[in-house]
């Protein structure tokens, strides 16, 4: 396990910090137009993030089958809407409210996912650094709304992608690319629907999608025995 492995973690983290120091400094100085022009610029670079992804795959097929069967096991359990759920029903408060909410939108996805384990698993942070601008431009939009509470979240950042990061990088067999190229293209398929969801074209239920990650190595380690 190399230290610079966790170092998108940290970064990812000071842009939460900065960006509510922002929204909390001038929360009533930011225009709904330049907030919207941010965001189109973020979901813009992470649907071409989710392209380079996906264009990886080794057998489509398996990515395929992933998405099936995991989007339906996602969608037996409502994971999205569970996820939600846990956001709305907090209400205690703006400082409270501020930091649960913040960290569910800044943790609970594929692309902490995906992301860590990249960087767990080959020192690649590109994804986390892409994350680290949504999450900023994110951070400036909820402090503005909870103040401080946002900023808080940057512990919950860094404990949980740093720790996704040290496991994904016990898992070595995940680095052959027989494995690693399926599963990050099933999670670029995931990004895709973020970038969709942030554009406001598709709103996308990926929560629901998260066991395809799971399923994925799963499938292609059947396929090399039935070979």
């Amino acid at each position: 396990m190399k230290v610079h492995s966790l170092i998108p973690a940290f970064i990812n983290a000071a842009a939460v910090v900065f960006g509510s120091s922002i929204g909390f400094v001038f929360r009533k100085g930011i225009s709904e137009r330049y907030r919207k022009i941010l965001f189109i610029a973020v979901g813009l670079s992470t649907i071409g993030i989710s392209i380079k992804m996906i264009i990886g795959a080794n057998n489509f097929l398996i990515v395929l089958f992933s998405m099936v069967i995991g989007g339906l096991i996602g969608e037996f359990f409502n994971i999205e809407g569970l996820l939600k759920n846990i956001g709305d029903n907090i209400k205690e408060g703006d400082f409270s409210t501020g930091f649960v909410t913040s960290s569910l939108l800044f943790l609970v996805g594929p692309m902490t996912i995906v992301g860590s384990i990249t960087a767990g698993l080959k020192g690649d942070g590109s994804l986390i650094y892409t994350k680290s601008l949504l999450d900023f431009v994110s951070s400036i939009v909820l402090s503005s709304t909870y103040g401080l509470g946002v900023m808080l979240s940057a512990i919950s950042v860094v404990l949980i992608q740093g720790a996704i990061t040290l496991f994904a990088s016990l898992l070595t067999f995940l680095t052959e690319p027989v494995y690693l190229n399926d599963i990050v293209a099933v999670g670029g398929l995931m990004v895709l629907g973020i970038g969709l969801r942030i554009l406001e074209i598709k709103d996308t239920k990926v929560g629901n999608y998260l066991p395809a990650l799971l399923i994925s190595p799963l499938i292609t380690f059947l396929v090399s025995i039935l070979k």
